[in-house]
């Protein structure tokens, strides 16, 4: 399995960047893990879009979303070109309702899937729905957010865990417990911990959340584009207690 990073900051990206945005590769399967701004020109970088197997959305917060309206298009048009290439599935919450119905629309490029209509059994008294790509299994948890969010969990060769977008949950290391790779958000320093109640995590959290996981590797993402990065890294190091990857647009992260 391969994760790249295409995009890591939010809710705005800094010169050059792109909100975020992760392709995840195994078993011949290239699966596009948030469609942020900015990250439909970074994803072609490294694969055709007209590779991609899957799109999954963790929530309808636009820097989480907004390039599947690009997507859209480069996806129709190709697809008028080429009758064969099939719409793009796409798996995203149901809620709110108007996103998710004016994506539904666009049946010339995309196979909208609702993520809470996928089968589901329960763990912690929480509903944990799966879907497969060919030999990777996806799992999705719902995580405290304002908006209806989906942590996921993706288990091929090697097992990678993504937070989204979350306040601290008890339940959150349990889903992701033995994960390869934790890929974590890291709104919040601890400067500024307060805000993390609108449903964020701190750095130090997220090296928390890894480490109660069991985690082998953590990379954190998700930056407020003002902060200092080596702050972002010590805090999450602090809560690891293991060197930390800070994510950067480009960076590959092998699962062996």
């Amino acid at each position: 399995m391969k994760l790249t990073v295409l995009g890591c900051w939010a809710p705005y990206p800094r010169a050059g960047g792109a909100c975020p945005g992760y392709l995840l590769q195994a078993g011949g399967n290239n699966i596009l893990i948030e469609c942020g701004n900015g990250v439909l020109s970074n994803l072609q970088k490294h694969i055709d879009f007209r590779h991609l197997d899957a799109v999954i959305i963790s929530h309808f917060h636009p820097d989480h979303y907004m390039d599947l309206y690009c997507l859209r298009h480069a996806v129709s048009g190709a697809r008028r070109l080429n009758p064969d290439l099939r719409p793009l599935p796409v798996y995203l919450p149901n809620t709110p309702e108007e996103p998710f119905r004016q994506l539904s629309q666009y049946t010339d490029a995309f196979l909208i899937n609702s993520i809470e209509q996928l089968p589901s059994v329960r763990q912690n008294g929480q509903n944990i729905y799966e879907v497969f790509f060919g030999s990777i299994k996806a799992a999705f948890m719902r995580t405290d957010h304002p908006l209806p969010t989906f942590a996921v969990l993706a288990e091929g060769e090697g097992k990678i865990f993504y937070s989204a977008d979350t306040r601290w949950t008890d339940y959150l290391p349990v889903f992701a417990a033995g994960a390869d790779v934790a890929l974590c958000e890291a709104s919040v320093i601890e400067e500024d911990r307060e805000y993390a109640s609108v449903g964020h995590l701190t750095a130090r959290q997220a090296g928390e959340l890894a480490a109660q996981a069991g985690a082998a590797r953590l990379v954190v993402t998700h930056f407020w584009p003002e902060y200092n990065l080596e702050t972002i890294k010590a805090e999450a190091e602090s809560g690891f207690g293991r060197p930390v990857t800070v994510a950067a647009e480009g960076l590959e992260v092998q699962v062996k």
